[in-house]
């Protein structure tokens, strides 16, 4: 046996080892427990963490509640969270005020900690003012929902707590559904609080105090999670406790060992294989195989527009139409995913004010050598192209594509394949010209992509791009009450973009959930993970 076939079976052997531990803790039958791999790991059980994984959020939104949590909406036949519906979570009812400035939340009178002890309007407050204070990852992202200050979480009476903002923002309200603002049993945790660590962050680390649906059996960073039913909670379908018993998470770093554990029913999901995988299982009629483009993110082209050649407009436009994206499409994804390429658009302006939409870019390379002789490169230059080597599966060959058809119009292309590392301050110091990379907004309104990925000198402008009008539009649109004229504003934006090809839009990547088909209610999240809270076995 080859090497990598014996890690393979060390892998399936470990996992039903852990299962079988797991199992002989408490009788039960195969149905009521959910095994899920992973090719990455949860490294904490508190999402605020900084380098905390996605894997890490699926499970703090089992741990812990939230004072809200996105609805859910059907996209071209598939369950998708739902931004603009938002339902309360430990929030039993809440409203805005009519002119925004506002927010009031009234707590379950039910609402319970995992200890049995009541969830107060003085544990939310100290949860939120965690999240804007402490040295966290929350803070951030509840900074674009206008939430800077403990001063603006205000306990009216022991189930009512009230929210104010400087001006109305219309993401406030679903910033607090997202994996960051927990709400935690505060008594437990200053209990573990110290003067160095007064937000008890080291003790959350590797320890739960939420009221969520599942509690934590058996934490191994890196490795597994075990969690068992909070039978207490009642949150879940027809208001009872989630449906499965116990939660197995492991990490199962190859990916076709997780295909072969899914394929043999030792799994019940997994959504990271590779395309190929994917494709095969799905052939093969046994399992269910759920793919929804992943509508808040985006695959691209970067190119920095602050270092030559890629500083010149018409050197961007070449790149644009020199790229054979039908082909990319089908080696990177075969095709599994949404296009935003191809488009027409009438009278040349954007057809829509939403981000993404399908760009009126095509594979034409005698246009393409036209908008190098426009920069004065009619010779073209030479350049590297990099990427992640954790998204090689997909980015090889891409790249691989990317340099047979610029080498056509004389863009000599030197393919770099970077470690995460290295690609991350790469990324961070501005020094790749030319590289292909993703976004993804939790939040997916057009402003909210422009103002994270297309403005300021900060990481997540991966292009540099250094436009004022784009700018102002992009902070004017935050406050826009009125539907119509934000709908304008986007399409102003939109216009920009393409003008100025920062970027290139290749396609937003479907997620491929591979679960067994009695597993029922996949939905896919803002973050790009599993909501074991949704699932059921039929």
């Amino acid at each position: 046996m080859s090497v990598t076939g014996s890690r393979r079976l060390l892998a399936v052997v470990a996992f039903i080892a852990v299962s079988l531990a797991a199992g002989s803790v408490q009788a039960q039958t195969r149905a009521e427990t959910l095994r899920y791999v992973t090719g990455a790991s949860v490294n904490t059980l508190d999402p605020n963490i900084p380098g905390s994984t996605r894997e890490a959020f699926a499970v703090s939104l089992s741990t812990y509640d939230r004072l809200v949590s996105f609805g859910r909406k059907q996209l071209n036949g598939k369950w998708v969270f739902d931004l603009g519906k938002i339902t309360g979570e430990l929030a039993e009812s809440y409203e805005v005020s009519a002119d925004g400035l506002k927010m009031t939340f009234r707590l379950r009178k039910d609402a319970k900690f995992q200890d049995g002890t009541p969830v107060t309007a003085e544990d939310v407050k100290w949860s939120l003012d965690r999240v804007v204070t402490a040295p966290v990852l929350g803070k951030a992202q509840l900074l674009t929902g206008s939430m800077t200050s403990a001063d603006q979480f205000k306990v009216i009476d022991p189930l009512t707590i009230e929210v104010t903002l400087p001006k109305p923002d219309k993401l406030a309200l679903p910033n607090l559904a997202t994996v960051y603002p927990i709400i935690i049993n505060s008594k437990v945790a200053k209990e573990h609080a110290t003067a160095e660590d007064p937000w008890a962050l080291a003790w959350l680390k590797e320890n739960t105090a939420g009221s969520g649906a599942y509690k934590i059996e058996t934490f191994k960073p890196g490795e597994q999670v075990i969690m068992s039913r909070n039978t207490a909670w009642n949150r879940g379908t027809a208001d009872k406790s989630a449906f499965f018993k116990r939660v197995i998470v492991q990490s199962v770093p190859e990916p076709a060992t997780r295909a072969n554990l899914v394929e043999r029913g030792d799994a019940d999901l997994v959504i990271d294989l590779q395309a190929s995988d994917v494709q095969s299982l799905e052939a093969k009629g046994k399992l269910k195989v759920t793919s929804t483009p992943q509508y808040n993110a985006v695959t691209f082209v970067s190119m920095n527009n602050q270092i030559p050649p890629f500083d010149n407009v018409n050197v961007r436009r070449a790149v644009a139409f020199a790229l054979p994206y039908e082909d990319m499409f089908k080696a990177a994804l075969f095709g599994r995913g949404s296009p935003l390429f191809g488009a027409t658009w009438a009278d040349g302006k954007p057809s829509s004010g939403a981000y993404p939409i399908p760009q009126p870019v095509k594979l034409d390379l005698d246009k393409a050598k036209e908008y190098l002789k426009a920069a004065g490169m009619p010779d073209g230059f030479s350049t590297t192209f990099s990427f992640n080597v954790g998204q090689a599966s997909t980015a090889e060959p891409m790249a691989a594509l990317v340099k047979e058809s610029l080498a056509k119009i004389g863009i000599k292309v030197d393919i770099q394949k970077l470690p995460d590392a290295q690609m991350s301050t790469q990324i961070n110091e501005k020094k790749l010209p030319f590289f292909t990379e993703g976004i993804v907004a939790w939040l997916p309104s057009t402003d909210y992509f422009y103002r994270n990925f297309y403005t300021g000198n900060q990481r997540w402008n991966y292009s540099s791009i250094n436009n004022p009008e784009l700018v102002e539009i992009a902070q004017k649109a935050r406050f826009e009450p009125d539907a119509a004229k934000y709908e304008e504003d986007g399409i102003k934006l939109n216009a920009i973009h393409f003008s100025e090809i920062p970027q290139i839009p290749l396609w937003q990547p479907s997620q491929d959930a591979v679960m067994a088909s009695s597993v029922e209610g996949y939905t896919y999240q803002f973050h790009r993970q599993v909501d074991y809270r949704d699932l059921n076995r039929k």
